[in-house]
């Protein structure tokens, strides 16, 4: 058995889930495909509005034991896993409110004739989700697409399957017939044999470069539309003019905000050299306060790494860093005792021939990088395999407007770390993967943008 519910903060095994056959799989796809050519799909958009309506309603009453579940199975502080489920019945809400005027037909003048544009499912799709945010990946996937009409079918990450098992339960009980959401627990062959099946008209994907690469090979060896969301190793931008306290606490808590394990959480610093040395004074103190501990402490400011493979991981990634000539400015080493912890890190003296300037660090792991000038901070910042966010922190707002759009990602946050919300776009660019969820963009992925046009006799 491949799913295993296993917590992070003691290494304990809670329980094993079985896996699905292949004829559970054959069943759960024609289930999937049936809906989406019944009215369920294409007939009116309401019904499916007031499941995700009652859905919202539903998180909200069980934001504790949601919580709680999430914290056991990845680590997650208790608090921040509150906030993550308190985030999924917002996105379930907004487009139970604003999918209806998001799909309307939108005209099109032309000389041909009366002509516009409607927004129709596509399908059933395929969704490849991360342990990260256990619930909120999969409510991005489910929440615009219920509205649009496309069922589901999601293979979660290995390590969460109680996260999936809850959330599937919770999609039911708000009404939505059998096959709107499906939670398969299978292996990446049965995926990409799902992806083939003529049936299956797109995939989406959150996780590592690896994995979207194969999703999206497959898919495009089968002419399926993706959407992949990938990895980042987005920039912290401290000007000379910011408010140094406040871009530190910003900065701390961007780095370690659910262990450092955020597709978006600030893994580069890049520090204007007339505030470089105060910077990095206040921010070695700030990683000096962390309390580490069990996640379901309130008290706990940093949890365990999601398991023990992710821990060895950064182990060995902080131990070639060094090796190849960075500098160990403060911790380094994973905690002794049960558990993966490991230590708030902050590495200097990183140079272009260490792998450390290109790789990803999913954990607690800062990299402090000194620059002299604007001109210097967008050639690092753009110096990267990957696009996905990054924040500049600055009183000079013209200026970081400027910096904004000189930055190759597919969001810049201005004088705070990078965030989310139902009502903003959200993706990236380069290996970080290509296009968007949430907000109005997100529901027109996975849509036919069908062109009607009337002519005169």
């Amino acid at each position: 058995m491949s799913y295993k519910t296993i917590n992070p903060a003691s290494n304990e095994l809670v329980k094993t889930w079985p896996d699905h056959n292949d004829e559970q799989i054959e069943q759960s796809l024609k289930i999937a495909d049936d809906l989406y050519h019944s009215d369920w799909s294409k007939g009116a958009i309401q019904p499916r509005l007031q499941v995700l309506k009652k859905l919202a309603d539903l998180i909200d009453g069980r934001v504790d034991e949601l919580a709680k579940a999430a914290s056991i199975e990845m680590g997650k502080l208790i608090n921040q896993s509150r906030g993550e489920v308190k985030l999924c019945a917002q996105i379930a809400r907004y487009y139970a409110e604003n999918a209806e005027r998001f799909l309307a037909p939108t005209r099109y003048p032309s000389e041909l004739g009366e002509a516009w544009v409607e927004n129709h499912p596509i399908g059933v799709l395929v969704a490849v989700e991360p342990w990260n945010f256990p619930f909120y990946q999969l409510m991005r996937v489910l929440a615009p697409n219920l509205a649009a009409g496309n069922p589901v079918l999601a293979k979660h990450a290995a390590n969460v399957p109680h996260c999936a098992t809850l959330f599937e339960e919770l999609v039911t009980e708000a009404g939505a017939p059998k096959g709107a959401w499906t939670n398969l627990f299978v292996s990446n062959e049965q995926i990409a044999t799902l992806i083939a099946d003529d049936r299956v008209q797109g995939a989406a994907l959150t996780g590592s470069e690896r994995a979207g690469s194969a999703v999206a090979q497959q898919a495009g060896k089968y002419l399926k539309k993706t959407t992949l969301e990938l990895g980042g190793n987005d920039v912290f931008v401290v000007l000379d003019d910011c408010d140094l306290d406040k871009a530190v606490k910003a900065g701390a808590g961007a780095r370690l905000s659910n262990c450092g394990q955020v597709c978006t959480a600030a893994k580069r610093f890049i520090v204007h050299e007339k505030v470089a040395d105060a910077f990095l004074e206040k921010f070695t103190q700030a990683f000096h306060e962390i309390k580490i501990g069990n996640p379901l402490d309130e008290s706990t400011t940093l949890g365990p790494l999601s398991s023990s493979s992710a821990r060895d991981t950064l182990v060995k990634q902080v131990e070639q860093a060094v090796s190849k000539g960075a500098k160990l400015h403060l911790g380094g080493k994973p905690v002794e005792g049960p558990g993966c912890f490991y230590q708030p890190t902050i590495l200097t003296g990183i140079t272009r021939d260490n792998p450390a300037y290109f790789e990803e660090f999913f954990g607690p792991v800062a990299q402090v990088y000194v620059v002299k000038d604007d001109d210097e901070v967008v050639k690092l910042a753009n110096d990267s395999h990957y696009g996905l966010g990054g924040a500049v922190f600055t009183r000079d707002i013209p200026r970081a407007k400027k910096l904004a759009s000189r930055i190759e990602t597919g969001m810049v946050y201005i004088n705070s770390a990078s965030d989310t919300s139902a009502e903003l776009p959200f993706g990236g660019v380069k290996r970080s993967g290509y296009g968007r969820e949430l907000s109005d963009l997100g529901i027109k992925e996975f849509v036919n943008q069908k062109l009607v046009v009337v002519t005169g006799e």
